[in-house]
């Protein structure tokens, strides 16, 4: 008897799997900015310390980092359809529950089942685009995915804002509830296993290297968030859970390469391509998130902008991306996608050069206009990087990859934000000790700014002496300390800057993609 051949899959329009797989990411990104925006909110509504509160975030964030790099093996498991509708179908069943939490407590276990939904959202996607594309239009496959990547931190802060304050921090978490529903339609309509995918087996599960896989990237990322309140490593806490993070990691990574069926498939970074891409993505992530904290901070601190007008100068950089993602995505099928991702990076790098040159004089041109220029850098990176770096990995191995990819991503992004708060925190304390140096009754500037001083309030008379004028004195540290906050920020971007130049080196070690058959 002849068997009967599988039924195949239905032609569906790429456009519609695109919304549908689309639809899904930018909801799951666009929750994470919205609530870091609403935090403060948070905490006084339920009767908790800031500090307390931050573990909605670091909750969502283990939980994410845990299931991401194992995406690949969930969805052998259930099939690739199946697990996405699931993970779309918690991640918005528990976007209600999080918004009609009553506690902390209920908050943060909804907040962990919460990010094991959104956590495969991201990877999945990426992989369905990079099939439904053929092979010469995966440039423009990624430019549509990094739209929504690159966008979405740049839409939340403001939505967050805006529904802060009108109306509630619950409705943060409500606006889930229609996307999710429409991104679950259109995947059952729309999206089908190919024949491969139809076709894996899961096999059995690493128990040992899933279970250092959680404790690793959960004490690292309890060190990232708690590290900086507990003063690093003064701290024994932090010593500890470094110590375990870092253990458990080597004892991974050992074990992953020894098995047969890994929960992490290590051995993808054999290939050069994929290697030095993940590396470069990690720091892109760095960068990325590092920058988009540090500049609200310094509108709103030193310049005295409102929240939503910092949160506008942001989205001028999601307007440089959203112009040049389509024309990169273009370029990738005619020019060699190195030379893309390297004049990519030396657009950050000009970008961040420029935020390093502020000051507290500049106008709001000044700032936002740096931030548009590194808009085009991100925009050409992004798409340009993940093209050539998926370029050499088999379609059955492309949900590991984009899984251990995002999570580089994801946790450069921790990195980058851990890093920046640290510098700016020490660099200030520094800058402050140096500029208090000059301060002294001696000082010729000093001497001026007491004449000034006296001047102007006759009270006092030009010979005045500081313990007589102490609101002038106080007036006086205000701004030194001002200043020291303004030259801590200036040195982050440099620090930013530097970085970028030494990831130049990486794309040499990059191979150009092969040639589409046929």
């Amino acid at each position: 008897m002849s068997q009967t051949a599988p039924p195949q899959p239905p032609a569906v329009n790429k456009w519609l799997v695109t919304i549908a797989v689309m639809a899904g990411t930018f909801m799951e990104i666009v929750d994470t900015t919205v609530v870091n925006v609403a935090l403060p909110h948070m905490a006084g509504s339920l009767s908790a310390g800031v500090d307390e509160a931050t573990w909605v975030l670091t909750s969502y964030l283990i939980s994410n980092a845990i299931v991401l790099p194992i995406t690949g093996w969930l969805s052998a498991l259930f099939g690739r359809k199946r697990f996405l509708m699931i993970c779309l179908a918690l991640f918005t069943f528990t976007s209600v529950l999080c918004g009609s939490a009553p506690t902390l407590g209920s908050l943060i276990i909804f907040r962990i089942f919460q990010g094991v939904g959104g956590g495969a959202l991201q990877p999945i996607s990426q992989a369905i685009l990079l099939e439904t594309f053929p092979v010469k239009e995966r440039g423009m496959a990624m430019a549509l995915w990094g739209l929504g990547v690159v966008l979405a931190p740049i839409v939340g802060p403001v939505l967050g804002g805006w529904i802060t304050d009108n109306l509630s921090w619950r409705w943060a978490f409500y606006i889930n509830l229609p996307v999710g529903l429409l991104s679950l339609v259109m995947t059952y309509f729309f999206i089908y296993d190919p024949d491969y995918v139809r076709g894996q087996r899961a096999g059995r599960i690493d128990y040992l290297g899933l279970g250092l896989l959680v404790v690793a990237l959960g004490a690292l990322q309890i060190v990232l968030d708690k590290g900086e309140r507990e003063d690093w490593f003064s701290s024994a806490f932090i010593v500890r859970l470094s110590i375990t993070s870092v253990a458990a990691m080597a004892l991974l990574i050992y074990w992953e390469l020894k098995t047969r069926e890994p929960v992490v498939e290590l051995r993808l970074f054999k290939e050069r391509n994929y290697a030095a891409g993940t590396i470069i993505m990690f720091f892109f992530g760095f960068v990325l998130y590092g920058s988009i904290v540090l500049l609200p901070l310094y509108l709103q601190t030193l310049m005295g902008y409102d929240a939503t007008t910092a949160g506008w100068a942001l989205a001028y950089g999601g307007i440089g991306s959203l112009i040049i993602m389509p024309i990169v995505g273009r370029l990738t099928q005619v020019i060699d996608n190195r030379w893309l991702v390297a004049l990519g990076l030396a657009i950050n790098a000009l970008a961040v050069y420029l935020m390093s040159q502020y000051n507290t004089q500049i106008d709001y041109f000044t700032a936002w206009f740096p931030r548009f220029i590194q808009g085009f850098g991100l925009g050409t990176t992004f798409v340009s990087l993940t093209t050539l770096t998926m370029s050499r990995i088999p379609q059955e191995k492309m949900g590991n990859a984009t899984g251990i990819f995002n999570l580089m991503r994801n946790l450069g992004g921790s990195f980058g934000i851990a890093t920046a708060t640290t510098l700016l925190s020490r660099r200030a304390q520094f800058h402050q000790t140096r500029l208090v140096e000059r301060i002294n009754p001696l000082s010729p500037a000093f001497q001026e700014w007491q004449q000034r001083v006296g001047s102007l309030f006759p009270q006092l008379g030009p010979d005045w002496r500081p313990w007589e004028g102490r609101e002038a004195m106080a007036a006086l540290y205000g701004e030194v300390q001002r200043q020291a906050n303004m030259l801590a920020f200036c040195d982050d971007y440099w620090f930013f800057t530097i970085l970028f130049l030494c990831l130049l080196p990486l794309v040499l070690l990059m191979r150009r993609p092969p040639a589409p058959r046929g």
